[in-house]
């Protein structure tokens, strides 16, 4: 249809990104931009699209060498031989992902395995993008030819502004990506992460799917759109459209049975029929209406959660129940709270810490009524969580993200004290008592 469509099988292609109007971008300022990203203005105009696409991908600084589409016709026939590309293998740094067919042709399926296989060739220190081929694959859509295509996907993972944070290439980094989108639920999406306690038992398992649900799962007209704007605006643009989508599933789903014995398998069934319930502009308008959110918050959290994996040693693949559930139930007792119960709590604290055994540090049972005996017991440790049972036998407790010994900073004169992070939380009818943990 243009030279930009040698891979896109228009039958399946939204008919409205097929229009042929001699639209132009002109603008280089960074707010106009954004908006026309934002506006859907190149969306209408497969060519346009795939013209801003190239310019912004080649605005992206790179390392000094980074491969460009004569590296790719020079590498492709060595690498990929005489093998059909539909047979070929996907490197392991993918990890088994969905390999999406969006709009693409039958050349252009086979094209997406090829390049991922070059592009493996040539990035050796990639060791975990699950991203990759999803994002390959739109991009081909965007191509005049493979060697095009695989100099973008280059460019995107070969960026060295440490600022600009684009896709994931290791597993630490997708770890705590993991991480803070669950600590960005916690905070902006409460009343869906208290869905997801309910019905799941491990709900970071559920949050490791956040990337699958744009790369994967996500149909062409909608993630293309959130690509359109990931380019102006980055990394954050995906945790707001993850948020986004799992604010609607709790919207549409809230009080109706589960559709499968899995909430995972529920909430890529309704990501991949979006469609029927909300359009690319509605997901779009409610991910930036997500207030008080900003890059500084996303890099601090992102920074937290690194270091806290780092010390636990987790820096490449694992098991998923041993990364995560700290709260074992041979390890943990309480007179206050199950083991469910604990874990249900767990879910709530930051990832970070979340990732650790909880230790007792004191309880009216072994140690007394003593606040003065309290206070050495759990003073220089942080953070703590509390539980208390009431004589009325309810039980209520505490998050404190910062040492009880800060009470005494200012000379005895602060009001309160502790960060943004603690909270307090309520339950009735479990069991007994005073405890005092740290994290």
């Amino acid at each position: 249809m243009d030279e930009y469509g040698r891979f896109v099988d228009w039958d399946k292609m939204d008919v409205s990104a097929q229009s042929q109007d001699t639209k132009e971008l002109s603008c280089t300022e960074f707010q106009e931009l954004k908006q026309l990203a934002r506006q859907g203005y190149w969306a209408k105009n497969h060519s346009l699209r795939a013209k801003v696409y190239h310019k912004l991908i080649s605005n992206i600084p790179c390392r000094t060498v980074t491969p460009d589409a004569n590296v790719y016709r020079d590498i492709v026939v060595k690498i990929v031989g005489k093998r059909s590309s539909s047979s070929l293998p996907l490197p392991e740094f993918v990890d088994n992902s969905l390999v999406p067919t969006y709009c693409l042709n039958a050349e252009g399926i086979g094209a997406v395995r090829k390049i991922i296989l070059c592009i493996a060739n040539q990035f050796p220190d990639i060791s975990f993008c699950p991203a990759l081929p999803a994002v390959t694959a739109l991009l081909l859509h965007y191509s005049r030819d493979e060697a095009e295509c695989f100099e973008q996907v280059c460019r995107i993972l070969a960026c060295n502004d440490p600022s600009k944070r684009l896709i994931d290439q290791t597993f630490l980094a997708f770890e705590s990506s993991c991480m803070t989108f669950g600590d960005l639920v916690n905070k902006y999406c409460q009343a869906a992460h208290k869905l997801m306690v309910a019905v799941s038992e491990d709900v970071l398992e559920v949050y490791s799917d956040w990337q699958r649900w744009l790369f994967g799962e996500l149909p062409m007209a909608y993630v293309a759109r959130v690509f359109d704007v990931f380019l102006v605006e980055g990394y954050k643009v995906l945790y707001r459209v993850a948020l986004a989508l799992l604010k609607f599933f709790h919207k549409v789903r809230a009080g109706q049975p589960m559709e499968s014995d899995s909430i995972q398998q529920d909430i890529r069934a309704f990501v991949r029929d979006i469609a029927k319930s909300v359009s690319p502009e509605r997901l779009l308008e409610k991910a930036f209406a997500i207030r008080l959110f900003s890059r500084k918050e996303i890099q601090l959290l992102q920074m937290a959660n690194e270091k806290a994996l780092q010390q636990k040693g987790i820096t490449v693949k694992q098991k998923r129940q041993n990364v995560h559930l700290a709260v074992h139930a041979e390890n943990f007792k309480s007179e206050i709270v199950s083991v469910k119960e604990m874990r249900d709590i767990w879910s709530w604290i930051p990832e970070r810490f979340a990732l650790c055994q909880p230790l007792l540090l004191f309880t009216t049972l072994e140690h007394g009524c003593s606040l003065s005996r309290f206070y050495s017991h759990c003073e220089g440790h942080e953070p703590t969580l509390l539980l208390i049972k009431t004589t009325a036998k309810e039980v209520c407790g505490a998050y404190l993200s910062t040492d009880w010994s800060e009470r005494r900073r200012g000379g005895n004169k602060l009001s309160f004290f502790g960060t943004g992070e603690c909270f307090v939380f309520r339950e009735v009818v479990m069991a007994r008592l005073c405890t005092w943990m740290q994290i």
